[in-house]
């Protein structure tokens, strides 16, 4: 039987890829892997846990307080730093953070007789990330087949679809409404969202775009 991990946070984008993974894998085919780095927006895990449990999909949670601990940023908890865009990446970037999830997915993935790595990384809404690209993703899968001798797919479901496609995607799914109402993905942590930070700003533009195409197009 085919299988496949996902890195899951709990957010819109990770949520549509699970969904998406259960239609394409199957229930029982599907993993979830969410880490917990001290990252400020915390709910995250709680909220991940739930959906998790929901779906009956299993989860591990990977503690990599480490790199909390070499890096700072506004992202990070022990940092109090306000959410700014910055003058070349927006100050929420962490250093090596999307390399060393997909390094940790690689290797429980292997472990558990998985190649395909699902992560809901995108450059149409990137925020000016690098390592949401599509030619660093496409690098590291190489290197991790390398290193590892496995032959490993990084598979990118968003990697070219703005916000208000992943909403059109999560709908063709049928699950419009359980991602708009039970995922979070606000900096702030705020429940519900704070709806003034980059994530909860390109979120909100997203859907509101995608509702005033379905009520043209009359989809839903």
């Amino acid at each position: 039987m085919k299988k496949a991990l996902v890195v899951f946070s709990g957010g819109q984008d990770s949520t549509t890829c699970l969904f998406k993974a259960l239609a394409d894998y199957g229930q029982g085919a599907v993993e979830a892997l969410t880490f917990s780095y001290g990252q400020k927006h915390e709910l995250e895990l709680s909220v991940s846990a739930k959906i998790a449990q929901e779906l009956g999909v299993p989860q591990t949670v990977m503690d990599v307080g480490l790199l909390g601990e070499i890096t700072s940023n506004a992202l990070l908890k022990k940092d109090g730093s306000a959410i700014l865009p910055g003058e070349k990446y927006p100050n929420t970037f962490v250093d090596g953070r999307n390399m060393l999830f997909l390094l940790l997915a690689a290797i429980q993935a292997k472990n558990h007789g998985i190649k395909d790595i699902i992560t809901g990384v995108c450059q149409t809404d990137f925020s000016g990330y690098p390592d949401c690209r599509d030619i660093f993703i496409k690098s590291l899968n190489v290197t991790l087949n390398l290193a590892m001798d496995y032959d490993f797919n990084i598979i990118t479901p968003l990697m070219w679809l703005d916000k208000k496609e992943v909403w059109r995607l999560a709908d063709s799914l049928g699950k419009f409404a359980f991602i708009k109402d039970k995922t979070h993905t606000c900096y702030n942590n705020v429940p519900g969202g704070c709806g003034a930070c980059p994530a909860c700003l390109l979120r909100d533009k997203g859907l509101q775009e995608y509702c005033r195409e379905k009520d043209i197009k009359g989809s839903v």
